[in-house]
């Protein structure tokens, strides 16, 4: 641990710890400030080629916000927190939310307590100034047997509890088949009836759903309002590819009806909108990045 992380884990941490998180507050306000970033996975090869090289480039662009997917082995994108902290920092750019590998492995039956390498991606969150931590993945035997996925949302709500010591919410970025029933449920359902809201938050793919079933964004967030926080904005092409499923493309140029959704959205309290683009039909990412960034300027964000 580096001496900056090592502070702020023995100080600002315990500062907070204990504080509960109630709507109204930074994390929960449906007046909070809208905030535009970009998951820093649209441009992945980029960033695995040179990550600080890339992140001037995003910077130049006018984002003031990035969303990570390149945590591992206590490093971000290969950098330890403080020396990615201080490049982030130099180029004005912020990280409310990152994506980090957890499922049941992360939890140490014996003590029955996280682990030390789950314990230490949540301080790294935090000493990043980060508000969510955020899984992009449902286990497939939690997506095919109720108890098993019970046992996940149960284990969400305690990595939530670890979180709010740091004043973080543990997150999940939607990525499931929606046509999917355990115990006459949908698993959607099944996760917004048991995942508390104080310690937990859904970060919406407005595209995944719709990808997997066909599912209109629109419905979900209809179905429940003030739930989502953060949004991964995502546009879809008509067609599909060899997968039977559409690639993402430019906002505005595809089938999703991007900008409603976003009014939507953004009017029963999300706040936090990051773009992700995945396929970029024969276009560079960072082009695409600069151009979806454009679109989001373009409806008014």
């Amino acid at each position: 641990m580096d001496i900056s992380r090592r502070i702020f884990v023995k100080s600002g941490a315990m500062a907070v710890s204990g504080i509960a998180l109630f709507p109204g507050t930074i994390l929960g306000s449906t007046s909070k400030k809208v905030i535009v970033g970009i998951q820093l996975y649209s441009v992945r090869d980029d960033m695995k080629a040179d990550p600080k090289g890339s992140l001037k480039k995003i910077a130049a662009m006018g984002y003031k916000v990035v969303e990570h997917a390149g945590y591992e082995d206590g490093k971000f994108y290969g950098y330890s927190p403080s020396d990615f902290k201080k490049i982030l920092q130099d180029l004005s750019l912020e990280m409310y939310s990152g994506h980090v590998d957890f499922g049941m492995q992360a939890w140490d039956a014996s003590r029955k307590d996280f682990n030390d390498s789950w314990k230490r991606t949540v301080e790294d969150a935090a000493y990043m100034g980060q508000k969510f931590v955020i899984t992009p993945e449902l286990d497939d035997n939690a997506q095919k047997d109720y108890d098993t996925l019970m046992k996940v949302i149960d284990l969400w709500n305690h990595a939530g509890q670890l979180c709010q010591k740091y004043q973080m919410k543990f997150g999940y970025h939607d990525d499931f088949n929606e046509d999917a029933v355990l115990n006459g449920m949908k698993i959607y359902d099944i996760i917004m009836k048991y995942s508390d809201p104080r310690l937990t938050m859904q970060q919406f793919d407005i595209a995944n759903l719709y990808n997997a079933a066909g599912t209109n964004p629109m419905d979900i967030l209809k179905k429940y309002p003030g739930r989502f926080e953060s949004l991964h904005v995502k546009d879809l092409l008509k067609e599909k590819n060899k997968e039977n499923r559409h690639d993402s493309t430019i906002l505005g140029k595809g089938v999703l009806d991007v900008k409603d959704v976003l009014s939507l959205a953004t009017k029963n309290g999300a706040w936090l909108l990051i773009i992700e683009q995945e396929a970029y039909q024969n276009e560079s990412p960072m082009d695409c990045a600069r151009d979806d960034f454009a679109a989001m300027k373009k409806w008014g964000y």
